[in-house]
Protein backbone atom coordinates (compact mmCIF):
# COMPACT_ATOMS: atom_id res chain seq x y z
CA UNK A 1 0.00 0.00 0.00
CA UNK A 2 1.39 3.62 -0.88
CA UNK A 3 0.16 6.07 2.32
CA UNK A 4 0.00 9.65 2.53
CA UNK A 5 0.09 10.58 5.52
CA UNK A 6 -0.30 14.25 6.93
CA UNK A 7 0.74 16.06 9.91
CA UNK A 8 1.58 19.65 10.19
CA UNK A 9 4.37 19.00 12.36
CA UNK A 10 6.93 15.99 13.18
CA UNK A 11 8.76 15.06 16.10
CA UNK A 12 11.09 11.56 16.69
CA UNK A 13 10.80 12.44 20.57
CA UNK A 14 8.18 13.27 22.71
CA UNK A 15 4.92 11.67 24.33
CA UNK A 16 2.29 13.70 21.79
CA UNK A 17 4.17 12.36 18.93
CA UNK A 18 4.54 8.41 19.76
CA UNK A 19 1.22 7.34 17.85
CA UNK A 20 2.60 9.06 14.60
CA UNK A 21 6.27 7.32 15.67
CA UNK A 22 4.78 3.84 15.82
CA UNK A 23 2.30 3.90 13.11
CA UNK A 24 4.85 5.02 10.85
CA UNK A 25 7.43 1.98 12.04
CA UNK A 26 4.11 -0.17 12.10
CA UNK A 27 3.63 0.61 8.23
CA UNK A 28 7.27 0.26 6.85
CA UNK A 29 7.56 -2.85 8.76
CA UNK A 30 5.09 -4.31 7.10
CA UNK A 31 6.57 -2.73 3.80
CA UNK A 32 4.05 -0.35 2.72
CA UNK A 33 5.21 2.74 0.80
CA UNK A 34 4.93 5.47 3.74
CA UNK A 35 5.20 9.71 2.75
CA UNK A 36 5.00 11.55 5.39
CA UNK A 37 3.46 15.52 4.25
CA UNK A 38 4.58 18.02 6.95
CA UNK A 39 5.71 22.00 7.57
CA UNK A 40 8.77 20.46 9.53
CA UNK A 41 10.21 17.41 11.34
CA UNK A 42 12.83 16.75 13.92
CA UNK A 43 14.52 13.55 13.64
CA UNK A 44 14.18 10.86 11.06
CA UNK A 45 12.20 8.44 10.55
CA UNK A 46 13.58 5.26 8.64
CA UNK A 47 12.03 4.35 5.53
CA UNK A 48 9.67 7.37 5.21
CA UNK A 49 9.32 9.75 2.65
CA UNK A 50 9.77 13.36 3.71
CA UNK A 51 7.62 16.06 1.95
CA UNK A 52 8.13 19.71 2.94
CA UNK A 53 4.71 21.60 3.24
CA UNK A 54 5.33 25.60 3.10
CA UNK A 55 2.62 27.42 4.61
CA UNK A 56 3.12 31.10 4.90
CA UNK A 57 0.69 33.49 6.49
CA UNK A 58 -0.57 34.78 9.99
CA UNK A 59 -0.97 32.33 12.92
CA UNK A 60 -5.14 32.72 11.72
CA UNK A 61 -4.25 32.06 8.39
CA UNK A 62 -1.86 29.21 8.46
CA UNK A 63 -4.19 25.87 9.07
CA UNK A 64 -5.82 26.91 5.85
CA UNK A 65 -2.75 28.12 3.73
CA UNK A 66 -1.27 24.45 4.98
CA UNK A 67 -4.58 22.37 3.81
CA UNK A 68 -4.44 24.11 0.66
CA UNK A 69 -1.14 23.36 -0.16
CA UNK A 70 -1.21 20.08 0.96
CA UNK A 71 -4.00 19.16 -1.22
CA UNK A 72 -2.57 20.81 -4.07
CA UNK A 73 0.63 18.89 -3.23
CA UNK A 74 -1.21 15.32 -3.45
CA UNK A 75 -3.22 16.22 -6.00
CA UNK A 76 -1.05 15.06 -9.12
CA UNK A 77 0.17 12.29 -6.91
CA UNK A 78 -1.87 8.64 -6.59
CA UNK A 79 -2.12 7.36 -3.20
CA UNK A 80 -3.70 4.16 -2.25
CA UNK A 81 -4.71 5.72 0.61
CA UNK A 82 -4.43 9.81 2.38
CA UNK A 83 -4.68 9.29 6.25
CA UNK A 84 -4.73 12.83 7.55
CA UNK A 85 -4.22 13.79 11.51
CA UNK A 86 -5.02 17.80 10.51
CA UNK A 87 -8.27 19.45 9.27
CA UNK A 88 -7.47 19.51 5.28
CA UNK A 89 -9.53 19.41 2.25
CA UNK A 90 -9.52 15.89 1.29
CA UNK A 91 -8.83 12.44 2.79
CA UNK A 92 -9.63 9.19 2.75
CA UNK A 93 -9.09 8.90 6.49
CA UNK A 94 -9.53 11.40 8.84
CA UNK A 95 -8.33 10.86 12.52
CA UNK A 96 -10.29 13.29 14.72
CA UNK A 97 -7.77 13.39 17.46
CA UNK A 98 -8.48 16.61 18.32
CA UNK A 99 -11.76 16.57 18.80
CA UNK A 100 -14.37 19.07 17.53
CA UNK A 101 -13.19 23.05 17.40
CA UNK A 102 -16.76 24.13 17.68
CA UNK A 103 -17.22 22.23 20.74
CA UNK A 104 -14.19 23.30 22.52
CA UNK A 105 -15.59 26.53 21.50
CA UNK A 106 -19.17 25.68 23.41
CA UNK A 107 -17.12 24.89 26.27
CA UNK A 108 -14.99 27.91 26.36
CA UNK A 109 -17.88 29.91 26.53
CA UNK A 110 -19.80 27.74 29.05
CA UNK A 111 -16.76 28.04 31.36
CA UNK A 112 -15.85 31.45 30.67
CA UNK A 113 -16.55 34.96 32.76
CA UNK A 114 -20.11 36.14 31.51
CA UNK A 115 -18.18 39.22 30.25
CA UNK A 116 -15.75 37.34 28.15
CA UNK A 117 -18.49 35.26 26.24
CA UNK A 118 -19.63 36.89 23.50
CA UNK A 119 -16.31 37.66 22.43
CA UNK A 120 -15.42 34.03 22.08
CA UNK A 121 -14.93 31.58 19.06
CA UNK A 122 -14.08 35.85 16.85
CA UNK A 123 -11.55 35.94 14.50
CA UNK A 124 -10.11 34.81 11.46
CA UNK A 125 -8.55 31.69 12.84
CA UNK A 126 -11.35 30.51 14.31
CA UNK A 127 -13.60 31.09 11.14
CA UNK A 128 -11.07 29.24 9.63
CA UNK A 129 -10.83 25.94 11.90
CA UNK A 130 -14.73 25.60 11.05
CA UNK A 131 -14.69 25.90 7.70
CA UNK A 132 -11.80 23.12 7.31
CA UNK A 133 -13.43 21.18 10.16
CA UNK A 134 -17.43 21.15 8.00
CA UNK A 135 -14.60 20.04 5.12
CA UNK A 136 -13.05 17.52 6.88
CA UNK A 137 -16.49 15.71 7.91
CA UNK A 138 -18.57 16.63 4.54
CA UNK A 139 -18.87 12.49 3.20
CA UNK A 140 -17.84 13.38 -0.04
CA UNK A 141 -14.58 14.77 1.24
CA UNK A 142 -13.54 12.03 3.75
CA UNK A 143 -14.03 8.21 3.60
CA UNK A 144 -13.65 7.58 7.06
CA UNK A 145 -12.93 8.93 10.54
CA UNK A 146 -11.51 7.64 13.65
CA UNK A 147 -12.15 8.97 16.45
CA UNK A 148 -10.80 7.77 20.12
CA UNK A 149 -13.59 8.47 22.33
CA UNK A 150 -17.52 7.88 21.93
CA UNK A 151 -18.11 11.32 23.50
CA UNK A 152 -16.72 12.55 20.22
CA UNK A 153 -18.72 10.36 17.63
CA UNK A 154 -21.52 11.51 19.60
CA UNK A 155 -20.23 14.61 18.66
CA UNK A 156 -19.62 14.08 14.87
CA UNK A 157 -22.92 12.63 14.93
CA UNK A 158 -24.76 15.87 16.64
CA UNK A 159 -23.15 18.38 14.80
CA UNK A 160 -22.43 16.61 11.35
CA UNK A 161 -25.39 14.55 10.82
CA UNK A 162 -24.91 13.91 7.28
CA UNK A 163 -21.61 11.91 7.48
CA UNK A 164 -22.33 7.92 8.12
CA UNK A 165 -21.78 6.88 11.73
CA UNK A 166 -20.92 3.70 9.90
CA UNK A 167 -17.84 5.00 8.65
CA UNK A 168 -16.91 6.64 12.04
CA UNK A 169 -14.65 4.18 13.85
CA UNK A 170 -13.48 4.00 17.98
CA UNK A 171 -9.97 3.49 17.86
CA UNK A 172 -8.60 4.06 21.18
CA UNK A 173 -5.48 5.93 22.70
CA UNK A 174 -2.52 3.13 23.38
CA UNK A 175 0.50 4.09 26.20
CA UNK A 176 3.64 2.08 26.38
CA UNK A 177 2.51 0.11 29.51
CA UNK A 178 6.09 -1.31 30.34
CA UNK A 179 7.26 2.18 30.09
CA UNK A 180 4.78 3.27 33.20
CA UNK A 181 4.82 0.18 35.38
CA UNK A 182 9.24 -0.31 35.32
CA UNK A 183 9.78 2.52 38.24
CA UNK A 184 10.39 2.13 41.89
CA UNK A 185 7.65 4.09 43.83
CA UNK A 186 10.27 4.79 46.37
CA UNK A 187 13.03 6.41 44.38
CA UNK A 188 10.57 8.73 42.17
CA UNK A 189 9.38 10.39 45.79
CA UNK A 190 12.29 10.88 46.31
CA UNK A 191 13.15 12.87 43.51
CA UNK A 192 10.81 15.14 44.22
CA UNK A 193 11.03 15.62 48.30
CA UNK A 194 8.01 13.77 49.01
CA UNK A 195 7.92 11.99 52.44
CA UNK A 196 6.41 8.13 53.41
CA UNK A 197 2.89 9.71 54.82
CA UNK A 198 1.96 12.34 52.01
CA UNK A 199 -0.81 11.63 49.53
CA UNK A 200 0.30 12.86 46.41
CA UNK A 201 -2.03 14.24 43.72
CA UNK A 202 -0.40 14.57 40.18
CA UNK A 203 -1.59 17.09 37.23
CA UNK A 204 0.57 16.45 33.76
CA UNK A 205 -0.48 18.47 30.85
CA UNK A 206 -0.24 22.24 28.81
CA UNK A 207 -2.64 24.02 28.80
CA UNK A 208 -4.07 26.50 31.56
CA UNK A 209 -7.49 26.71 30.31
CA UNK A 210 -8.65 23.61 28.94
CA UNK A 211 -7.25 21.04 31.34
CA UNK A 212 -8.40 22.85 34.50
CA UNK A 213 -4.68 23.36 36.40
CA UNK A 214 -6.64 27.06 38.18
CA UNK A 215 -9.17 24.48 40.13
CA UNK A 216 -6.98 22.34 41.53
CA UNK A 217 -4.60 25.30 42.54
CA UNK A 218 -8.05 26.58 44.08
CA UNK A 219 -8.48 23.34 46.00
CA UNK A 220 -4.78 23.15 46.97
CA UNK A 221 -5.19 26.80 49.07
CA UNK A 222 -7.92 26.02 50.28
CA UNK A 223 -6.44 22.53 51.78
CA UNK A 224 -3.39 24.55 52.63
CA UNK A 225 -3.74 23.30 56.52
CA UNK A 226 -2.93 20.24 55.18
CA UNK A 227 0.41 19.16 55.27
CA UNK A 228 0.21 16.24 54.03
CA UNK A 229 -1.73 16.61 50.81
CA UNK A 230 0.71 17.68 48.11
CA UNK A 231 0.21 18.43 44.12
CA UNK A 232 2.69 17.33 41.64
CA UNK A 233 1.89 19.92 38.47
CA UNK A 234 4.22 18.37 35.12
CA UNK A 235 3.31 21.62 32.98
CA UNK A 236 5.37 23.68 30.47
CA UNK A 237 3.01 25.96 31.36
CA UNK A 238 4.14 29.62 32.88
CA UNK A 239 2.37 29.73 35.96
CA UNK A 240 -0.24 33.12 36.68
CA UNK A 241 -0.38 34.28 40.22
CA UNK A 242 0.79 33.00 43.22
CA UNK A 243 1.24 29.34 43.47
CA UNK A 244 0.19 27.80 46.75
CA UNK A 245 3.08 25.93 49.26
CA UNK A 246 1.54 22.46 48.72
CA UNK A 247 2.48 22.63 45.01
CA UNK A 248 5.19 20.88 43.36
CA UNK A 249 6.14 22.55 40.13
CA UNK A 250 8.40 20.18 38.18
CA UNK A 251 8.69 21.88 34.77
CA UNK A 252 8.83 19.31 31.30
CA UNK A 253 9.80 15.85 31.85
CA UNK A 254 11.04 13.52 29.69
CA UNK A 255 10.78 10.87 31.91
CA UNK A 256 7.06 11.58 33.20
CA UNK A 257 6.31 8.13 34.40
CA UNK A 258 8.38 8.97 37.35
CA UNK A 259 5.66 11.40 38.01
CA UNK A 260 3.18 8.54 37.69
CA UNK A 261 5.05 6.82 40.33
CA UNK A 262 5.01 9.34 43.18
CA UNK A 263 1.56 10.00 42.97
CA UNK A 264 -1.01 8.79 44.78
CA UNK A 265 -4.31 10.21 42.32
CA UNK A 266 -3.99 11.74 39.45
CA UNK A 267 -6.08 14.73 39.62
CA UNK A 268 -7.08 16.18 35.84
CA UNK A 269 -10.17 18.16 35.73
CA UNK A 270 -10.66 20.03 31.67
CA UNK A 271 -13.30 21.22 30.20
CA UNK A 272 -12.72 19.67 27.14
CA UNK A 273 -10.54 16.92 26.19
CA UNK A 274 -11.10 14.35 22.87
CA UNK A 275 -9.44 11.55 25.23
CA UNK A 276 -6.77 12.68 27.28
CA UNK A 277 -3.93 10.44 26.94
CA UNK A 278 -2.97 11.21 30.48
CA UNK A 279 -5.55 9.15 32.40
CA UNK A 280 -4.32 6.32 29.95
CA UNK A 281 -0.62 6.60 31.54
CA UNK A 282 -1.73 6.84 35.11
CA UNK A 283 -4.31 3.89 35.14
CA UNK A 284 -1.22 1.67 33.33
CA UNK A 285 0.85 2.91 36.65
CA UNK A 286 -1.53 1.45 38.33
CA UNK A 287 -3.10 4.91 39.98
CA UNK A 288 -6.95 5.64 39.90
CA UNK A 289 -7.97 9.25 38.24
CA UNK A 290 -10.45 11.74 39.34
CA UNK A 291 -11.49 13.59 35.83
CA UNK A 292 -14.49 15.18 34.27
CA UNK A 293 -17.46 14.31 31.58
CA UNK A 294 -15.54 16.48 29.12
CA UNK A 295 -12.86 14.43 29.01
CA UNK A 296 -13.41 11.18 26.16
CA UNK A 297 -10.90 9.40 28.28
CA UNK A 298 -13.59 9.30 31.56
CA UNK A 299 -15.11 6.26 29.16
CA UNK A 300 -11.87 4.25 31.16
CA UNK A 301 -13.11 4.94 34.53
CA UNK A 302 -15.33 2.64 36.56
CA UNK A 303 -16.77 5.07 39.52
CA UNK A 304 -15.32 3.84 42.54
CA UNK A 305 -13.11 1.21 41.05
CA UNK A 306 -10.27 3.37 39.25
CA UNK A 307 -11.48 6.89 39.85
CA UNK A 308 -14.03 9.26 39.80
CA UNK A 309 -15.76 11.62 37.16
CA UNK A 310 -16.81 14.83 38.18
CA UNK A 311 -20.45 16.68 36.38
CA UNK A 312 -18.44 19.99 36.98
CA UNK A 313 -14.58 20.71 37.23
CA UNK A 314 -15.58 23.63 39.15
CA UNK A 315 -17.59 21.66 41.79
CA UNK A 316 -14.10 21.71 45.13
CA UNK A 317 -16.99 19.34 47.41
CA UNK A 318 -16.72 17.05 44.53
CA UNK A 319 -13.37 16.97 44.14
CA UNK A 320 -12.51 16.40 48.01
CA UNK A 321 -15.08 13.61 48.05
CA UNK A 322 -13.50 12.41 45.73
CA UNK A 323 -9.80 12.64 46.99
CA UNK A 324 -10.90 11.65 50.37
CA UNK A 325 -12.14 8.40 49.26
CA UNK A 326 -8.83 7.74 47.62
CA UNK A 327 -6.97 8.78 50.11
CA UNK A 328 -9.26 6.40 52.79
CA UNK A 329 -6.61 4.05 51.84
CA UNK A 330 -9.69 1.12 51.67
CA UNK A 331 -8.67 0.08 47.81
CA UNK A 332 -5.78 -2.10 46.66
CA UNK A 333 -3.15 -0.94 43.88
CA UNK A 334 -2.99 -1.20 41.36
CA UNK A 335 -6.42 -0.51 40.05
CA UNK A 336 -8.05 -2.33 37.93
CA UNK A 337 -8.90 -1.31 33.98
CA UNK A 338 -11.25 -3.30 31.88
CA UNK A 339 -10.35 -1.40 28.74
CA UNK A 340 -7.42 -2.24 26.30
CA UNK A 341 -4.46 0.36 27.07
CA UNK A 342 -1.47 -1.03 25.08
CA UNK A 343 -0.09 0.85 22.33
CA UNK A 344 0.50 -1.84 19.73
CA UNK A 345 -3.40 -2.65 19.72
CA UNK A 346 -3.88 0.99 19.10
CA UNK A 347 -1.94 0.57 15.92
CA UNK A 348 -3.12 -2.10 15.00
CA UNK A 349 -6.59 -1.20 14.82
CA UNK A 350 -5.61 2.13 12.34
CA UNK A 351 -4.31 0.26 9.93
CA UNK A 352 -7.07 -2.09 9.79
CA UNK A 353 -9.08 1.27 9.48
CA UNK A 354 -6.54 2.33 6.83
CA UNK A 355 -6.62 -1.10 4.70
CA UNK A 356 -10.50 -0.59 4.93
CA UNK A 357 -10.03 2.76 3.11
CA UNK A 358 -7.56 1.48 0.77
CA UNK A 359 -10.15 -1.48 -0.18
CA UNK A 360 -12.87 0.71 -0.71
CA UNK A 361 -11.08 2.68 -3.51
CA UNK A 362 -11.21 -0.23 -6.05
Amino acid sequence: MKLALIRRQFSATGGAELYVQRLLGALTEAGHEVHLFAEKWQGQAAGVQFHTVSAQGSRAERPLRFAETVHGMLHPMTFDCVFSLERTVRQDVYRAGDGLHRVWLERRRQFAPWWRRPFVGLGAFHRHMLALEAQSFDPTSTRHVIVNSDMVRDEIDRHFPAFPQERVHLVRNGVEVRRFQNVRREVARKRFGLKEGDFVLLFVGSGWERKGLPWLLKFMTERGDDPSLKLLVVTRDRMRGSVPPNVILTGALPDVENAYAAADLLTFLPIYEPCSNVVSEALATGIPVVTTIYNGASELIDAGINGHILHDPRDMEALARAVDHWRAGTHRLPVLTAQPLDLEANVQETLRVLELAAQSRD
